[in-house]
């Protein structure tokens, strides 16, 4: 923690999509362990924050009612001297957006520039936003948007010019018992005893929501604008992962749905050509004569035709590290399920 510590002390901070599961997180780091000066929540669902602000009632967290697509909004709410930007508004069910495509496409893509926009004419120094392992070689539309808004936040460093503003994204998998992952699906499942999965051979990348949190927050302390970092993180099969999360059900393998992978990718071999090993991550440097050469130069380069792809990935998961990475109770419902 000593080499973030002083990463967010007396910034003004604004998260896009700042109700959501990472959002909520990212707010319990900083007040805990980093003593911002402001925490800016921006997100559409009136709900939602005022659920938030009874659960927080930390006087240096404010609540920005407004919508990523609406960029006189979100120049309204750059205009606090904001420090940080941390995008992590998006629509993120795979299935919805295959179904809606044009609202896909309005928040993730359209929803990217506006922030990159605002952030540049407002002068925010830092902005990072978040990425998938879907936006590698997609296969479904809502990784084709992220990988599009992957393009336009690298770019928009070419595009803040000589302004201080800069511009990086994080990329990682999938965050263990956020709002929409298998895991509290398969909580609910087992109470009847049957899980369902699309393909036993399945496998993903894992990660926490304080994990995802402080990655983000090193790679703000860490970012010169214009990489990608991806963390180094293990990776597990679904179906062990609901064999310990709902011990002793049935399992019906339902198949592939469209716009599914069996594998999902956080690193290409294209990529790999121009990135580094950096303590614990990768870093994706872009190839653009604007960027400076000595940047990471004390990473470690990658060896030819490397990938970090989740079938091959070096570091698994253990069922007892599954445990412990989401809570103690787990050890208690598996015994309990067991007994019965």
């Amino acid at each position: 923690m000593s080499h973030v510590s002083r990463t967010l002390k007396d910034k003004t901070v604004l998260i896009t999509g700042g109700t959501g599961s990472f959002g909520r997180q990212l707010i319990e780091n900083a007040l805990r362990d980093h003593e911002p000066k402001r925490l800016i929540v921006f997100s559409r669902d009136e709900l939602k924050q005022h659920e938030m602000s009874t659960m927080y009632t930390d006087p240096r967290i404010s609540f920005f009612i407004g919508d990523v697509r609406d960029r006189d909004r979100l120049y309204r709410a750059f205009q606090a001297d904001v420090d940080v930007v941390v995008h992590a508004a998006a629509l993120k069910q795979v299935p919805a957006c295959e179904y809606n495509p044009f609202e896909a496409i309005k928040t993730n893509i359209l929803g990217a520039k506006n922030v990159i926009d605002a952030a540049i004419d407002r002068g925010v120094p830092r902005v990072i936003a978040l990425s998938t392992d879907k936006a590698v070689n997609p296969v479904n539309l809502y990784g084709a948007t992220k990988l599009c808004a992957e393009k336009l936040f690298i770019q928009g460093n070419s595009y803040a010019g000589a302004k201080s503003t800069r511009f990086s994204c994080v990329r990682y998998g999938n965050v263990l018992g956020s709002r929409g992952s298998v895991i509290p699906l398969f909580r609910q499942q087992r109470k009847n005893g049957v899980v369902t999965i699309t393909d036993p051979r399945m496998t993903r990348f894992w990660l926490t929501l304080e994990q995802a949190a402080e990655f983000v927050i090193r790679c703000i302390q860490e970012m010169h604008g214009g990489e990608i970092f991806v963390p180094r993180i293990p990776s597990m099969r679904v179906a062990d992962l609901a064999a310990v999360v709902a011990p002793g059900c049935r399992i019906n393998y339902t198949g592939i749905r469209a716009g599914e992978k069996l594998h999902e990718m956080l690193m290409s071999p294209d990529e790999a050509r121009h990135a580094v090993a950096v303590d614990g991550m990768f870093v994706i440097k872009p190839e653009h004569r604007w960027w400076g050469s000595e940047n990471w130069a004390e990473g470690t380069p990658l060896p030819d035709s490397f990938s970090f792809k989740s079938d091959s990935n070096e570091q698994w998961l253990s069922e007892n590290e599954l445990l412990a990475l989401i809570g103690e109770e787990a050890n208690v419902e598996k015994v309990s399920a067991a007994a019965r």
